[in-house]
């Protein structure tokens, strides 16, 4: 007979719904910084706006967090792995629907994009615009993380069973961490070597198997702290309950990334040891935003941002991501403003909002029903304590 699942292993971590929201804005902020001229610039503001690119990172140890939380739970409880199939599917009627509408919007109604050719239509559809030089299209720029993070996707599983093996070792969170980290780093050591390219290859995902690795790695040591109360781990549950102090190191991690250590604020190509360093500091940055979400007692700060506002604006997210691009561009060609012109406040806030509305529109129409479809299939029958169990880790993983 399986052992019982405990309650706060399964139940959901509402506040890192918020977390997403603010990925999202950063990547906004950064985006608008760029559009207006102001990374470029010598300002403060150039830049932290500059940098504000750490959104991506916050996305990505996110999502090793909660994709990867069911493998765990399910090895530490002695229940069935997730089900290949299933998992892709979700993950598919989550992701391509909106995805795909916005690929469409941007390549016929952009001007800058016509005419689009069969292979834009092509790569962009197939998530594949990453993996040759030059093939982001307007509007669809930020859609390079957005294939990094699928190709997660499609490795997770394989990833899960090795890295996990067969038997719950609550010490292997050491062994993802590690790997993640080994990962990355080789692939640093192909760029200082001149075998890989830094304007090409610095999209792919073995660049960011460290972030991706260290969110699996809290997602490990989370599982093994709510199923065995393992002492070792203890100390993250006491800095999860102190978010200020998580945020002030997050925050001194970016400071130090808005200098020129890690490179320069435009499109040109930093160095190997550069690109290197923005890695760790971005990923301490996320780290400690996602940590006291995740981790320690509830508190208010949770509370808060667990609330309604805070779990709605965490579902607009993604639609925020995807459509926010398409806004900053509308905003030039219908007020023929000169590129790398504008404020960068008034421009954020229209970028932010018009962004906002479209993921209202997308989330609404297009995200929540392919979800719903998406959760009913494949039908098979199930005892009511196994079907509360699965739809449990399902909702913990979106």
């Amino acid at each position: 007979m399986s052992a019982p699942i405990p309650q706060q292993v399964m139940r959901r971590l509402p506040a890192l719904d918020a977390v997403r929201v603010i990925g999202a804005l950063a990547v906004v902020g950064h985006h608008v910084g760029f559009a207006t001229g102001r990374n470029t610039g010598d300002s403060a503001v150039g830049a932290w706006l500059s940098r504000l690119d750490v959104g991506v990172a916050i996305f990505f140890v996110l999502s090793g967090f909660l994709l990867f939380r069911p493998y765990a739970q399910a090895l530490a409880t002695y229940r069935p792995r997730p089900r290949t199939g299933r998992y892709l599917w979700r993950r598919a009627t989550r992701i391509l629907p909106a995805y795909w509408v916005t690929v469409v919007v941007c390549l016929l109604v952009l001007p800058q994009n016509r005419p689009a050719s069969t292979g834009d239509w092509l790569r962009h559809a197939t998530l594949t615009q990453i993996y040759q030089h030059g093939q982001l299209r307007h509007g669809l720029s930020q859609t390079w993380s957005l294939a990094t993070e699928v190709a997660f996707y499609l490795l997770l599983p394989v990833l899960a069973k090795v890295l996990l093996g067969r038997r719950w070792r609550p010490g292997r969170a050491l062994i993802v961490a590690v790997a993640g980290l080994l990962v990355t780093g080789g692939w640093l050591v192909l760029m200082e070597l001149g075998l890989l390219n830094m304007g090409l290859h610095t999209m792919w995902l073995p660049s960011y198997a460290g972030w991706f690795g260290a969110g699996m790695a809290l997602a490990t040591v989370h599982v093994s702290l709510r199923t065995e109360g393992n002492s070792r781990w203890r100390w993250l549950d006491d800095l999860g309950a102190a978010p200020l102090a998580c945020w002030a190191v997050a925050l001194a991690a970016l400071a130090v990334a808005t200098t020129p250590v890690v490179g320069p604020r435009d499109l040109a190509e930093p160095t190997a040891a550069q690109f290197g360093l923005k890695l760790v500091l971005y990923a301490v940055v996320a780290v400690m935003v996602v940590l006291p979400m995740a981790f320690g007692p509830e508190t208010r700060t949770k509370a808060i941002l667990g609330s309604g506002p805070g779990r709605w604006l965490g579902r607009m997210s993604y639609g925020l991501f995807l459509w926010h691009p398409f806004v900053l561009e509308a905003i030039y060609v219908l007020t023929g403003r000169p590129e790398f012109t504008g404020d960068p406040l008034d421009t954020f806030l229209l970028t932010a909002l018009g962004g906002l509305f479209l993921a209202t529109i997308s989330y609404y129409a297009i995200e929540r029903p392919f979800q719903q479809w998406g959760a009913q299939w494949p039908r098979r029958r199930r005892s009511t304590s196994e079907s509360q169990s699965i739809v449990a880790v399902a909702t913990a993983a979106n």
